[in-house]
């Protein structure tokens, strides 16, 4: 595996609180990594350094070999590093269809070199929808949706920009049992069929552990955890920080 995403001694302050304190991680081609904390440990803040949302003010981002640092969001959006949200930001005033049409349009279309026809575009879109179980709704209102076919638009509108990291930003909150497990299901099927490096944010530790091959710990800014699930689980920081054991 290549280092895809290489985060090195990123720190970010807020007046005088220091949101993220010389934070190193990598993220590999291909590879699926959790991401967890307690609630103020500096993810967020650490997701939207990375994707270009909030400017670091030390350390560096590289991603697919280039130094992203100073680049806008959509910049890096363009060049393969997508995100979903905590809370899905879809466009209310259109369908789920033209919803994907837009990263497609804005993302995809406006690379160097892009090039759709609007028979591709239409392709790409009822493909989306398959891909994530949404066919049959291409057009409805994202109002008219359930909760967890609101999350699969935030994950199909995120898959439309043909990303090589999709970072899913609590992509399960709020969900049953059955819905969160159907969730875990996609996101593995979107990295083994699609070839796409995923960074998971989520606080169901359940889910994170089917899912993640390796898994982060920040608290407080810092990271204290970096390994396989099994040993993270058992180190005594995160025991003590995290989990409350």
């Amino acid at each position: 595996m290549t280092g895809l995403l290489i985060v090195n001694d990123l720190r970010k302050r807020f007046g005088g609180f220091s949101a993220l304190g010389g934070v190193s991680l990598t993220g590999n081609a291909g590879e699926r990594v959790g991401l967890i904390g307690p609630n103020g440990s500096g993810k967020s803040t650490l997701v939207n350094c990375i994707c270009g949302a909030m400017q670091n003010e030390g350390g560096t981002v590289h991603f697919s070999g280039r130094k992203m640092d100073g680049l806008l969001a959509h910049q890096r959006t363009r060049l393969g590093l997508a995100r979903t949200f905590q809370l899905p930001r879809p466009f209310v005033s259109l369908t789920v269809a033209e919803n994907l049409r837009i990263p497609l349009l804005y993302a995809v279309k406006a690379r160097p070199g892009g090039r759709l026809t609007g028979l591709a575009i239409e392709q790409r879109c009822e493909d989306l929808l398959n891909l994530v179980g949404l066919a049959g709704k291409a057009a409805q209102r994202p109002a008219e949706l359930t909760q967890i076919d609101m999350r699969k638009l935030e994950l199909a509108r995120a898959m439309a920009t043909e990303p090589k990291l999709l970072i899913a930003d609590e992509a399960m909150a709020g969900l049953s049992h059955s819905e969160v497990a159907e969730i875990v299901d996609l996101l593995l099927r979107l990295n083994a069929e699609q070839g796409i490096t995923i960074i998971l944010i989520e606080h169901i530790m359940s889910a994170v552990m089917r899912f993640s091959q390796r898994l982060i710990v920040l608290v407080s800014g810092a990271k204290i955890a970096d390994g396989t699930p099994d040993e993270v689980v058992r180190n005594p920081q995160v025991e003590s920080a995290y989990l409350g054991q």
